[in-house]
């Protein structure tokens, strides 16, 4: 009874989709009739197949990506004012460094683009693969919620309908095409696992702007505090050129004494500081996210394929 009430919710939302707008008023009024009394239990039988360690992932990722781009994004704003206006005086010194911020900052508008949908697809992939492997262990079945969410994100059923053959929709076939992806999570593996070589990479590249400014921070803090140093503060520095954020021509290149102790307490100074440490953690969060969506999607793969699934479920 309960699976014939649930069919019955699926057809007639699916009919209702397809009713033009003049005749969904009374479609709508029958369904919420019928989903009245099996909505619940339906959503609680989906909730035991959730994939929750795809589902934290998922918001890890998308927190980690949008503080690591936002952050990040800002971040170098801040330090293309800061070098044009303390430590060059010389458009041509710092020409081509603004070329590199900007192209930089065009790579994370792409990036923050490519993580948040293929977030959305190792989530889908985690609802797909995960109940398969618990319908194997018997923790889970198939409902009418699980197959209509898998007709959803493959497209639907192919061949004659009610109506007769029917062109396939442009969005449908991309549906279909993802859900071919969807049935193979060997591929997921291997993506996620490049991906997270990847960006080990601008997780270690991310930690160099917040060890140049803590230098920075730590040479004002010694400044500021003339009897925890042996050191005369006239020679206390920070020279960008040293790092090599400026050629070695560039004057002056470099602050000292008191001049970069006010630097330090500019506002300036201090929110470019924050923001590369908060695009920082943004990167370990990312970082975090995809180890655990490639040890998800591995032992989902693996499962499958020792209990003789394959790759098609």
């Amino acid at each position: 009874m309960q699976a014939a009430r649930l069919a019955l919710i699926v057809k007639e939302f699916c009919d209702l989709l397809q009713t033009p707008p003049e005749g969904r008023a009374w479609k709508t009024k029958r369904y919420t009739s019928v989903a009245s009394g099996g909505l619940l239990e339906c959503c609680a039988r989906c909730l035991i197949g959730a994939p929750f360690a795809s589902l934290v992932a998922t918001g890890l990722c998308f927190f980690g990506v949008a503080l690591f781009c936002g952050c990040g994004h800002e971040a170098l704003t801040g330090t293309e004012q800061l070098i044009e206006t303390y430590f060059s005086k010389n458009y041509q010194d710092y020409e081509y460094l603004i070329d590199v911020i900007h192209a930089f900052q065009y790579v994370i508008y792409g990036t923050a683009s490519f993580f948040f949908l293929y977030g959305a697809l190792l989530l889908a992939e985690g609802f797909y693969t995960t109940g398969a492997v618990r319908q194997i262990f018997g923790d889970y079945r198939t409902t009418i919620c699980g197959k209509g969410l898998s007709a959803t994100v493959t497209g639907g059923p192919k061949g004659r309908g009610a109506r007769g053959p029917q062109r396939a929709h442009s969005l449908q076939r991309v549906c279909q095409c993802l859900g071919k992806w969807l049935g193979h999570p060997d591929k997921f593996v291997g993506i996620t696992y490049v991906l997270t070589i990847v960006w080990l990479l601008v997780f270690a590249c991310s930690a160099v702007p917040v060890y140049i400014y803590f230098n920075t921070w730590t040479t004002c803090q010694s400044i500021a505090n003339p009897t925890k140093t042996t050191a005369s503060i006239g020679t206390l520095c920070a020279d960008a050129r040293m790092y090599g954020v400026l050629p070695w021509n560039a004057f002056p290149g470099k602050v000292c004494g008191s001049n970069l102790l006010s630097i330090c307490k500019t506002s300036e100074f201090q929110m470019t500081f924050h923001l590369f440490i908060a695009a920082f953690v943004g990167a370990a969060a990312t970082l975090v996210s995809l180890l655990t969506f490639m040890i998800a999607a591995t032992y989902n793969f693996a499962v499958l394929k020792l209990m003789g699934r394959g790759t098609k479920f």
